[in-house]
């Protein structure tokens, strides 16, 4: 009597404290309003039978241009948990989704719903529940909801009405639910195996041939397991499905992942440890679903980018040479029009080749990002020749066909000085990453090859637009000066910017090097093209006594490399106007409440050096960061460094600069234009 006592004042207080739910949610319109995903719990059946199940849909409703995220949210999200009140005798299982659609925003990949959506969970009755018992069900629901812009966690109260009765179901509710049904992955009878092989993840689906498979596309179910935004490869193996992308974290042992089959439908696979078959014929259709509007976007945006590149400091050199040929041309349209679709050509296909470079070296598993040239010593030492070579040639040291005189070699010359031309200007110029530049190249880390190559070609695309103007429009034409004794003044004084790139490129390359015994074979390299060329030069005039002289100049200039070697490394201890950026680091400067300022820069980005120089460093602005107490953490890429490379993917850039603020209390940070000034940077610190 007593045991009976107390189940019924059990019940009774769950129904007071359903009901109390109930009545907090009808109390709370404005809160309900205020969610932008609609949660509505349903069941089946409303009298589930003692001893019986029945099932419960979660319906979730987001609004227009919002979405709501699978168990796994991938990147950026979580998934919906429900903090249950329950009955006496019942029992819920865990939540069920349905098939989610991958979605990149700002490079990081998002596993989501854009429609309405349910979530089934089935309830389980206890046969000692008594025939007419009260089973409301309730619970607080929480659940993240996102635009591409902006990202809201909410929350709602969920209840049911349910009584213990005969199980039955309506025909309309069986129909509704066996649509939900019909939307969750089913379970592979079998299990996969699975293996991380160097920087990749490999998986082997037991699906036999034959089986129907349209766009497919795995969802990683387990943490810390793939790179979510790499791209996937599938292919048959007999009776198999070899799945192949980047592998991310730590992961072991068994894993889940759910494969999309195409049309909402798909599968649950459990992988165990193990061999992988190796990858057989690709499937048909199993491409990279692609976001034509973020592509044409990022096309637009590389033209344009490519285009203003054109007024950035770290082009100007290239231009005087360009200007020089064209002014050299005299109007003539036919040679104009060869060199300058021979400069276009050089540019695109230069800017093609670093782009299938970078997209290879990816796909390898290396961290790298636009300007990986740069990176490297040897890159910077052969620029570092090159511009030399330039500048010796501009002041009349040497002579080379395609600057000198010969008509007869105008055809020829013209046109193959124009693309060597347009692809120096690309290799040197493209590093730069200017306005509308770095969004429109970080788009290429989502975006499959096929997609992200035409975006490096428009780049090269915008840097050359005006010369292509100039050598087909006969109005522009016609307004540059015409041939005469000026041009070989201009050409001397266009020597100064290619002889100031060449110090700036041996600056950087005595900062890569940074250890004063490295930089002595780089400098008797330089020296020894410094030979070459002027003695190639005094062969020229016909002067054959100039190896005594230079010979003497070689034995000086070595001599001085040894002694800038030896204090090379005391020379470097300048740092940076803040400190050293790490994850933990800014974890750390966040939670200390304060506003936190991260810059990535390179000693090669002439725009990074320029915004720090005319922004960052100056007296207002670090005066009133100090004033607000702001943390500011510098990530150096000029070497190249995985963490910063990630970073940048993380915020959907693979270049530099990149620019972040992080107000106390902000979830995400604000990411500054690439060109700063400092009001701008004074009226962050205002603002908070």
């Amino acid at each position: 009597m007593d045991r009976g006592k107390d189940v019924f004042v059990t019940a009774l207080w769950r129904s007071v404290l359903a009901l109390l739910a109930l009545t907090l949610l009808a109390l709370s319109p404005a809160r309900a309003q205020s969610t932008h995903i609609q949660p509505k719990l349903v069941a089946e059946s409303a009298v589930p039978a003692p001893g019986g199940t029945t099932t419960l849909a979660l319906t979730m409703t987001p609004d227009t241009g919002w979405h709501g995220y699978w168990i796994n949210g991938g990147d950026a999200g979580f998934g919906l948990s429900v903090e249950w009140n329950l009955p006496e005798g019942v029992t819920v299982a865990p939540l069920r989704y349905p098939v989610p659609e991958p979605l990149i925003l700002f490079g990081m990949m998002n596993h989501v719903y854009e429609h309405p959506y349910a979530l089934l969970a089935d309830v389980e009755v206890d046969e000692s529940v008594a025939q007419g018992s009260d089973l409301t069900l309730s619970g607080v629901a929480n659940w993240l909801a996102c635009t591409d812009k902006v990202c809201v966690p909410e929350r709602a109260v969920v209840s049911v009405a349910l009584k213990a009765g005969d199980g039955a179901v309506p025909a309309a509710s069986r129909t509704r639910f066996d649509g939900w049904r019909a939307l969750l992955p089913q379970p592979l009878d079998r299990s996969g195996t699975w293996e991380r092989r160097g920087d990749m993840v490999r998986f082997a689906i037991p699906l036999p041939a034959g089986s129907a498979l349209d766009a497919p596309y795995i969802f990683a179910q387990t943490q810390n397991l793939v790179d979510y935004v790499a791209p996937q490869t599938f292919s048959r193996n007999g009776n198999f499905i070899i799945v192949e992308t980047r592998a991310k974290g730590e992961a072991s042992g068994p894993v889940a992942a759910l494969l999309k089959l195409g049309d909402g439908r798909g599968l649950s696979v459990q992988f165990e440890p193990g061999a992988v078959p190796a990858a057989g014929e690709v499937i048909a259709g199993a491409t990279d679903a692609v976001d034509f509007g973020l592509f044409w976007a990022a096309l637009g945006g590389a033209i344009l980018g490519g285009l203003i590149l054109n007024l950035m400091p770290c082009v100007f050199p290239i231009l005087s040479l360009k200007a020089l040929s064209l002014a050299r041309s005299g109007g003539d349209a036919r040679s104009a029009k060869i060199e300058a679709l021979a400069y276009t050509a050089g540019a695109i296909v230069t800017a093609l080749l670093l782009g299938a470079a970078l997209l290879a070296l990816r796909a390898a598993g290396e961290q790298v990002g636009w300007a990986f040239q740069l990176q490297h010593p040897v890159s910077v030492l052969a620029l570092l020749i090159l511009a030399l070579a330039i500048t010796l040639n501009l002041l009349g040291t040497y002579e080379l066909p395609s600057f000198g005189g010969g008509q007869a070699l105008v055809d020829k010359g013209g046109a193959a000085g124009g693309f060597w031309t347009g692809a120096l200007a690309a290799f040197v110029a493209t590093p730069c990453s200017g306005p509308l530049l770095g969004a429109a190249l970080g788009a290429t880390l989502v975006l499959p090859a096929w997609a992200a190559l035409p975006i490096f070609g428009g780049l090269g695309l915008g840097l050359a637009l005006p010369f292509l103007a100039v050598g087909f429009v006969p109005a522009l034409r016609n307004r540059l000066p015409k041939p005469g004794p000026w041009m070989d003044r201009f050409r001397k004084w266009m020597a100064l910017p290619m002889g100031l790139t060449a110090i700036a490129l041996g600056w950087l390359l005595w900062r890569q090097l940074g250890n004063g015994s490295q930089l002595i074979w780089p400098i008797v390299a330089v020296a020894m093209a410094l030979v070459l060329l002027t003695h190639y030069g005094a062969m020229q005039r016909g002067d054959r006594r100039s190896w005594l002289l230079i010979a003497a100049g070689l034995l000086f200039v070595v001599g001085l490399g040894g002694t800038v070697a030896e204090v090379a490394d005391t020379e470097r201890t300048a740092t940076a106007g803040g400190s050293t950026f790490s994850p933990d680091a800014l974890a750390k400067a966040r939670a200390t409440g304060k506003p936190v300022f991260v810059y990535f820069t390179a000693d090669w980005c002439l725009s990074c050096k320029a915004n720090e120089a005319g922004a960052i460093n100056r007296a207002a602005v670090q005066t009133a960061f100090d004033k607000a107490g702001v943390v500011t953490l510098v990530g150096d890429w000029t070497n190249g460094d995985p963490v910063i490379t990630r970073t940048l993917a993380e915020h959907g850039r693979n270049s530099v600069p990149l620019y972040l603020w992080y107000a106390p209390g902000a979830a995400q940070p604000e990411i500054l234009p690439q060109i700063l000034t400092p009001g701008m940077l004074t009226d962050k610190v205002k603002a908070k």
